[in-house]
Formats: structure tokens, sequence, C-alpha cells
């Protein structure tokens, strides 16, 4: 259980992509007074939780109304999982969500789709679909995902500083390659479901 929760949350912590969007927070709150930038990381990531907790409760509910299945979800969210990664592996000029407006943000595009992006949606509603009987702990990893993301992006000028460019980076490329692996995964996994839903 302690091994699933902890997978969970890194799982959770890649998605999201707290370092990789640490250059683009601090490029778009440059105009933001350095006072108020952790007050705007704070509530943009409280919104963002809200957000994927309620998709995380009522995803289920959500994929019946929509007529969607498990399996179209996994090979949406790979694909689109797959496309992020990708532009976070080959560093893409414009970050990994493309061109994002400057001045004080307010949901977008911080809390979405930066944070709360359409990969971290899929997930969320994904661990909920599959094993709902472990919510409480999807939960839980879903409370320790985002705190740890909070902390980053609200150190996220002290951690550019202190790491450079090059390594901030780095980290990016490592976890879009990560990232990619669970794209892959994610695409193979509905992939085999809809096989077997043939035979």
């Amino acid at each position: 259980m302690a091994g699933e929760f902890l997978s969970a949350v890194i799982v959770l912590a890649l998605v999201i992509d707290p370092f990789g969007n640490v250059p683009l927070v601090n490029a778009m709150l440059a105009d933001v007074p350095r006072a108020r930038r952790r007050l705007v990381i704070l509530r943009e990531c409280a919104i963002a939780f809200v957000i994927l907790a309620a998709f995380m409760a009522f995803g289920r509910a959500f994929l019946r109304l929509m007529h969607l299945s498990e399996t179209s979800l996994s090979i949406a969210g790979g694909v689109i999982l797959f496309m992020i990664a990708i532009r976070m592996v080959f560093a893409h000029p414009e970050g990994a969500f493309g061109p994002q407006t400057r001045g004080e943000p307010l949901i977008v595009p911080l809390a979405i789709p930066l944070i709360a992006g359409p990969s971290a949606l899929a997930t969320v509603m994904l661990m909920a679909s599959r094993e709902p009987e472990k919510l409480g702990m999807w939960a839980a990893a879903l409370t320790v995902a985002m705190a740890l993301t909070t902390l980053v992006l609200a150190l996220g000028d002290r951690l550019q500083q202190w790491m450079g460019d090059r390594a901030m980076q780095a980290v990016e490329r490592l976890m879009g390659l990560i990232l990619t692996a669970i794209a892959v995964e994610m695409l193979l996994g509905g992939t085999k479901s809809f096989v077997e839903g043939l035979k």
C-alpha cells in the first residue's frame, strides 16, 4: 500500500511537472510585485487542487454522462501526455504548453493548463475510475503532490537562481523522458483493453 501511494505521488508530481513549470511561472509573474507572487502562486495552486480533486471525485460520473470508456480516456490521456512530454524533452521555446500571457494570472494559464493540465486531469480520472475503492489514497497522493508543487513554485525564483537555467532545463528534460514512458504505458494499456474488447 505504501509503495502504491508513493508511486501515485510520483506519477502525479511528474504529470503536474512543478520543476518544468518554474521558468514559465517566473516569466509569467515577472510583472507582479515580489511580495504578491507567492500569494498568487498559492491561490492558483489551490484552484488547481480543487479542479483536480473534483475530476478525481466525479470522474466516473463524468465518463458515464459523456458515454466515454476508460479505454478511450486512457488512449486520449496517453496521446496528450506524450505530446507534452515531447515538448519537454526537446525544450520548445514556448514551453510545454505553448505561449503564455503576461501579468497576474487568474485560473488561466497558471492553474489551467500549467498545473491542472489535460494529462493531469486524465490521470486523476483514470486513478479514480480504475480503482474507486482506493479513492482516499488517491486523494491523499494528490494532496501531497500539490503540496510539493506549491512549495517548488513558491521557491521557484530561488531555485532558478541556485540551479541555473541549464540545470532547470536538464531536470525538465529528465521529467519529460519519464513522462514519455508513462504516456506510452497509458497508450499500451488502452490499446490492450480495446483489442481485448474486440475478442
